[in-house]
Formats: C-alpha cells, sequence, structure tokens
C-alpha cells in the first residue's frame, strides 16, 4: 500500500515546481489548518540549512522538546523527510497522511513538495511540542511558507536555482528574505553586509520584532577530537567558552 502511494507521489515530480501557496492553503484548510497550531522555526538559505535544521532539532531534544523535523531530499526512503526525535515517520503514517489529502490535492494540482509539507504539517500538529521546516526552493513562495514562526532563520546565500530565484545575489536574498514576518525575530548568518539591506528592508516591510546577525558575536574554534560518531570541539561565542563540547557531525566546515 505504502509503495502505491510513494509511486503516485514521485510520479507528480513531473509537475515540477510550480511557485506559489494557494494549493497549500487549499489543503490545510482541507485539513483544520493544523499550521495555525505549531510551533516552529523557518531556516532558508542556499548553504548550510540542513546542518542548521539538524543542529537545533538537536539543541531542543536535549531541552526536553519533542521536535518535528521536515527536510528535502531523502537519501534512503522517503520516510526521512518527516521525522520526530529523528525516527522518521513510519510506512503506515505516510499512507494515513497521504490518504488524508489526496482528494484535495487532486483537485488543485498539487505538487510533490507541496502535499509532503502538508503531510508534515498534518503529523507535527499531533505529535510535537515544536518543529523545524527547512525550505525547499528559495523562500517567499515555498510551500513552506504556510507556517508561522517563532523565529526565522537564513544561512548564506549563494548562486542556485538561479531559473526561479533570479541571477543576482540580491535577488537570490530577496526570495530567501520572504519567510521574514511581521512580529516574529529574524536570524541571519549571510556574513555580506551588502546583502543586509535585502533582510533589513524586509523586516521594515512587514514588522518584524528584531533582525539579528551572527557575526555580530565574537567566536573561534578549535577541533580537539574526530570520533565515529562526530567530533569534539574547543568553542569560545562570546563571553562564553567551551573547552570540550561533542557534536554528532563530521567536517569542521559543519562548526
Amino acid at each position: 500500500m505504502v509503495q502505491e502511494i510513494l509511486d503516485k507521489l514521485y510520479r507528480l515530480q513531473r509537475r515540477g515546481i510550480v511557485p506559489g501557496l494557494e494549493r497549500v492553503y487549499a489543503m490545510l484548510e482541507h485539513l483544520g489548518n493544523p499550521h495555525e497550531r505549531l510551533r516552529a522555526i523557518h531556516v532558508a538559505g542556499t548553504n548550510g540549512k540542513g546542518t542548521v535544521s539538524s543542529v537545533v532539532a538537536s539543541i531542543l531534544m536535549e531541552a526536553g522538546e519533542t521536535v518535528g523535523l521536515y527536510t528535502s531530499p531523502h537519501i534512503r526512503a522517503f520516510n526521512e523527510r518527516i521525522r520526530i526525535n529523528s525516527i522518521p515517520i513510519s510506512d503506515n503514517e505516510i499512507v494515513e497522511l497521504f490518504n488524508a489529502v489526496e482528494t484535495v490535492a487532486d483537485s488543485v494540482g498539487a505538487t510533490f513538495f507541496e502535499i509532503t509539507t502538508v503531510m508534515a504539517l498534518s503529523k507535527f500538529t499531533k505529535s510535537t511540542t515544536i518543529n523545524i521546516f527547512e525550505c525547499g526552493l528559495g523562500g517567499r513562495l515555498d510551500a513552506t511558507n504556510a507556517v508561522r514562526p517563532c523565529v526565522a532563520v537564513i544561512t548564506s546565500i549563494d548562486y542556485d536555482h538561479q531559473e526561479w530565484l533570479g541571477n543576482t545575489l540580491e535577488q537570490i536574498a530577496f526570495e530567501k528574505a520572504g519567510i521574514i514576518k511581521s512580529g516574529i525575530p529574524a536570524v541571519i548568518g549571510e556574513p555580506r553586509r551588502e546583502l543586509r539591506s535585502v533582510f533589513e528592508r524586509r523586516a521594515q516591510e512587514v514588522g518584524a520584532s528584531a533582525v539579528r546577525y551572527l557575526d555580530d558575536t565574537p567566536w573561534s574554534h578549535r577541533v580537539r577530537e574526530i570520533q565515529l560518531g562526530g567530533m569534539i570541539i574547543e568553542l569560545a561565542v562570546g563571553k562564553w567558552h567551551w573547552e570540550e563540547l561533542f557534536i554528532p557531525l563530521h567536517g569542521e566546515h559543519q562548526i
């Protein structure tokens, strides 16, 4: 049964990318608008958004939260896209979530990613205390932008998907900045100051509560030991210092 559903979903990839949120909102309304009841962190950016999403999820789990994590693409199995406390949803849950939205998805011509996003929103509403949503493409018109997060995070900007996002870094940054919303803070990891005006303009237009830049806080690090499941680093951030901090990731670029 689950393979039949996955085959249906994968066939929808032929529709390609269709920007816009109207199909997502139609499916969410059919399900009772689950996105309005979620605590969420929304992550966009060209580089590093997957790492940031995973690290934030790990931190929140250690703090005792039940964490929903929505990322793409998957590596081995579709189930990996929708995880709760690092555990992918089951095949039976895929069947249940898809069946709940299939009719309206067909009627509005929803895409693969739009349906998958709505499935995640529906699942997390019933099962989690906080959630991290990684944008699929851009931000402003991405299906994940239906969420109203408690914080928006934008990692570094680079050239990617230029046929959809634009040919300049400023145009690409504008699309990513679309996840900044009224009344919520934004944390920006893009280091180039010439792009900051794009984020600040968006924040002013929508009335975001604050914009913070990661490089405003001095920090340094040193890898002390590489282990099978990650590495031990020494880390200094502002006035805080950790001599031995384990992170479950490999590669200095992950820090």
